[in-house]
């Protein structure tokens, strides 16, 4: 049996856009605490984000919730491995924020420096359940900045197979749900107006689902509902429901069109959209291989995901120093 001395004790830190989390993971798998500090009703009055808003809000939060992380994991300083911390791709005052913060408690606590992308953290989302998966599997990474289908045959090495050309899926959400009248962030709204609307009301585009390899495109079908809201008088749930219908779609016909093109045995679901409900049946009634996915807390960003995808940096000696510096478009591969 592993002693408690042995176990590994990873700090992750994320603030790449709205969301501050701070999270104390151990061994890479069990979550000891996990702060996440949302934006989310301060943006909300703009309709998005500000990003100088947002970099201001992780500077008043970041310190306390970090404390109070070390507090409720039990874990002292002495007893944490390595600080973990987004360093892109993200909102770049937001994002020197968090690496600063991180950087400057692993000099003063004399522990390693790992910097993580943030697609990287969202993809070792699902280790953090019950049901982990193996390496190889195919992601897709959905949310408010990333639509990507990404081929990952072993720890730490990435293909991106398929990405959006233009909006990303939640995106097109968040401009929906304004066309609608609904609130931000537009997920969960378009969600909730949804269940009571009928899916099959209006027959939206499903861009680039034949003949157009693996790539994604949502900013038609977001100019569709526009041009639909102009002559139509159907209600705002049968809007909703028949967008978030076209928008899950291309989702599914993809993801099947790649897991046929790789031959991966299993696939994992993360980032934000992640939420969605009629995205998780789907995939799971409709794909013939095992679906892991995070619980919907674990959707949003958070500290507990970049501590996991930290932990297999650490271990695997993928480790940054202190003159490591955020990159807002950092790329995964």
């Amino acid at each position: 049996m592993t002693s408690a001395n042995s176990k590994i004790h990873i700090l992750g830190i994320e603030t790449s856009c709205d969301e501050t989390g701070v999270a104390v993971v151990e061994d890479g798998r069990r979550i000891l605490s996990s702060e996440v500090a949302s934006q989310v009703p301060i943006h909300a009055a703009f309709g998005g984000v500000v990003p100088e808003i947002a970099s201001r809000q992780h500077i008043k939060c970041i310190s306390q919730l970090t404390h109070k992380a070390l507090g409720d994991a039990g874990v002292e300083p002495a007893r944490i491995n390595a600080v973990a911390a987004t360093i892109g791709p993200g909102l770049m005052g937001s994002l020197l924020v968090g690496v600063n913060f991180a950087k400057a408690l692993a000099y003063a606590w004399k522990k390693s420096f790992v910097p993580v992308h943030h697609l990287e953290g969202h993809i070792f989302s699902p280790f953090l359940t019950d049901d982990p998966p193996q390496f190889p599997f195919l992601a897709l990474v959905v949310s408010g900045g990333h639509t990507s289908l990404i081929d990952c045959p072993r720890p730490h090495e990435y293909h991106i197979i398929g990405a959006t050309r233009d909006d990303a899926v939640g995106e097109s959400f968040d401009k929906v749900a304004r066309l609608l009248d609904l609130s931000y962030p537009g997920g969960p709204s378009i969600q909730k107006a949804a269940e009571q609307g009928n899916p099959e009301a209006i027959r939206f585009p499903r861009a680039m689902t034949t003949g157009a390899g693996l790539d994604f495109s949502y900013s038609g079908l977001k100019t569709a509902v526009l041009y639909e809201l102009r002559k139509t008088t159907a209600p705002t749930k049968d809007v909703a429901a028949s967008f978030q219908e076209a928008a899950v779609d291309v989702l599914v016909t993809k993801t099947r069109l790649a897991l046929e093109q790789t031959g991966a045995a299993r696939l994992v679901l993360a980032g934000g959209v992640a939420a969605n409900r009629l995205l998780r049946d789907r995939l799971n009634a409709e794909l013939h291989v095992p679906v892991h996915m995070p619980p919907m807390s674990l959707c949003v960003d958070n500290g507990a995901m970049i501590a996991a995808a930290g932990h297999s940096r650490f271990v695997h000696n993928l480790l940054g120093d202190l003159r490591a510096t955020p990159n807002p478009n950092l790329p995964l591969a």
